[in-house]
């Protein structure tokens, strides 16, 4: 294990040595420091992970270093030596040399960094033409080579196609070969997994060990997520409120770990698997950031489950036209949900899970007509939802309420909060304004916020509270279900964990029915009576949570349980062996008659799709 070095003989060697970096910015007249006083070295061939939830100062910590923030706007004091220079004593034209030469960035979100007017071939080729005496030709033949080299399957194909036209995992795969185009000596990665897949996610860092190993970069990994910084990382910095609370070798962080916040961040990663034998929904457990006192998790108290399901699902149809030429004529269909069925009882979850593009939310998004199935039954209470016309569909939506991924883009920026919660209970006629007011004020007390917030923008509120406005606006018509779609998949792991439990708590003392609908395997272990697993549309594998995580049946389950990062640092140099593939496209022709699957019955309604022989 490498240390970090503080002396003049050991910073010498290093790619990178920070020094007291100070970062401000510009509030209101005054220099705000947000990052003080960071110090640390990176060594060639290795690994540092900057860890800390959102606000601790990781970003502008990466941002700093590559110079890119706003001048007029920031001040960075202290010392950074990169590759031997001075980085705050260099002029601009000189920066711009050394970005892409001797470090690369990679950024959360791809499909914001890449130009979607140019095709990806011209933007990689772009950086090695900027950045060295290298022809047109030389530049195509090399950026055939860089995508190869990330497992873009027929590299040479696709040089000349858009960035709209690659799947996320592909999109942050060509972010990570124009970072390498140069050969820099560092990459810095900051969030380069967070709104990746669990799949994508462990393809992306089994590439970044790879190449590391071949070109023998530093790369200074930035992220919240424990168990990707248990998997790739040598050393941690533990960042908190724009400090560095901790630092050392990434096995003493995660086993000897001694400050509060530290021992928080661990505490709250939910690890799959530690479910097992344990009686469930299983609540998170809360810690204290300040003390780093852990209450123990408790079990939620039984809901009761009722015997007749509050919705049934039979066959439930949804795909959208492809259209081409012209005169847009129709000439193919996505099959985004094709002969989807199960039952949801009162008091249960049953959680869909799956990659992006495999039909969890377009599921959700038809069982509450948000989307038009195409085919399909939809039973709630009774009544058949594909069947009702718009004033009966209007008074459904009393029984079934549906909670976003993103809560700030399902808030109106301008109405207050206590509007928008209100704001239901108005327009069904279900009470007057002063008495939806009081309502929405219980509502928000209910979960977790105070009544005096009611006056209050969503701008002016975290994304974890913004997140607890949207559960109180569902519960605003006692809906009966609720459809969580990755409701907490943009949450930090602390934020994360009490979103669950206020959900679990409601579940209990309200006897809610949830559709929780993620890719996140180990909290849908942490939170769900059953589970099923979509692929292409189509439920793969449906039955028990213990039966699901005990004993997954169907190559598509095992493959996602096995791309689930683990917080253990002994499996840092492990490597998964992933597929590289992408997953398959849904896109049929106008003439596609599916096949029709039967399943095989494993254990108590654990069942699994038979698969054709090859």
């Amino acid at each position: 294990m490498i240390k970090q070095g503080t002396e003049m003989g050991e910073a010498a060697k290093s790619v990178l040595s920070v020094k007291d970096l100070t970062t401000s910015f510009l509030v209101d007249g005054q220099w705000k420091p947000v990052v003080r006083n960071i110090a640390f070295d990176v060594m060639p061939g290795e690994t540092v992970a900057i860890v800390g939830e959102s606000g601790s100062g990781k970003s502008v910590t990466s941002l700093s270093l590559m110079r890119l923030l706003a001048r007029n706007q920031s001040r960075i004091d202290g010392k950074i030596v990169l590759n031997g220079k001075d980085i705050l004593a260099l002029s601009d034209k000189e920066m711009r040399r050394v970005r892409g030469n001797d470090a690369a960035m990679i950024f959360q979100e791809p499909m914001t960094s890449l130009n979607p007017i140019f095709t990806i071939g011209r933007q990689i080729s772009e950086a090695l033409t900027c950045h060295g005496d290298t022809t047109r030709s030389e530049a195509r033949d090399e950026t055939i080579r860089l995508l190869e080299k990330v497992r873009i399957p027929n590299a040479s194909s696709r040089f000349d196609e858009y960035p709209h036209q690659f799947s996320g995992g592909m999109r942050q795969r060509v972010m990570i070969a124009m970072a390498l185009a140069s050969k820099p000596k560092l990459l810095i990665a900051d969030e380069p997994t967070t709104a990746l897949d669990v799949t994508i996610q462990g393809q992306i860092l089994d590439l970044i060990k790879m190449l590391q190993e071949e070109e023998g970069m530093a790369v200074l990994f930035i992220t919240h997520d424990m168990g990707v910084v248990a998997e790739i990382s040598d050393r941690t910095i533990v960042m908190y409120r724009g400090e560095a609370v901790e630092t050392g070798p990434t096995s003493d962080i995660f086993l000897r770990g001694k400050h509060p916040y530290t021992r928080a961040l661990l505490s709250a990663v939910p690890r799959l698997g530690s479910m097992a034998g344990q009686k469930w929904p299983l609540r998170f457990p809360v810690v204290d950031t300040a003390t780093g006192e852990r209450s123990e998790p408790v079990a939620v108290a039984d809901t009761v489950v009722s015997k007749t399901p509050v919705l049934e699902v039979k066959n439930l149809t949804t795909r959208f036209a492809v259209r081409g030429g012209l005169f847009g004529v129709k000439t193919g269909a996505i099959h985004a949900v094709e002969n989807v069925s199960f039952d949801l009882f009162q008091g249960e979850t049953l959680s869909l899970v799956g990659e992006s593009g495999c039909g969890k939310s377009t599921t959700g998004r038809s069982i509450t007509r948000l989307v038009e199935p195409n085919a399909g039954k939809v039973i709630l209470d009774g009544y058949d939802v594909t069947t009702l016309d718009p004033s009966n569909l209007r008074r459904m939506r009393r029984s079934i309420q549906m909670i976003f991924q993103d809560p700030f883009a399902s808030l109106n920026p301008r109405m207050t909060v206590g509007a928008a919660v209100a704001e239901p209970i108005i327009e069904h006629g279900l009470a007057s304004r002063f008495e939806a007011r009081n309502k929405a004020a219980d509502l928000l007390e209910r979960v977790g916020l105070s009544a005096d917030m009611m006056a209050r923008f969503p701008h002016e509120f975290s994304g974890g509270q913004r997140q607890r406005i949207c559960i109180a606006r569902a519960l605003a018509l006692d809906p009966k279900v609720i459809v969580a779609d990755e409701s907490v998949s943009a949450l930090d792991v602390s934020i994360k964990a009490q979103v669950i439990n206020l959900m679990l708590d409601l579940q209990q003392s309200l006897n809610l029915a949830f559709l929780f609908i993620s890719h996140d395997m180990a909290v849908v272990e942490r939170v769900s009576h059953r589970v099923a697993v979509m692929y292409l549309g189509e439920i793969v594998e449906i039955g028990p949570r213990a039966a699901i995580f005990g004993n997954p049946q169907h190559p598509y389950t095992k493959m996602l349980m096995a791309a689930v990062p683990v917080p253990d640092p002994d499996r840092r140099r492990e490597r998964r062996g992933l597929s590289t593939e992408e997953l398959k496209s849904p896109v049929r022709p106008l003439d596609y008659v599916g096949p029709m699957h039967s399943y095989r019955e494993i254990g108590a309604g654990h069942l699994v799709r038979l698969e054709a022989a090859a």
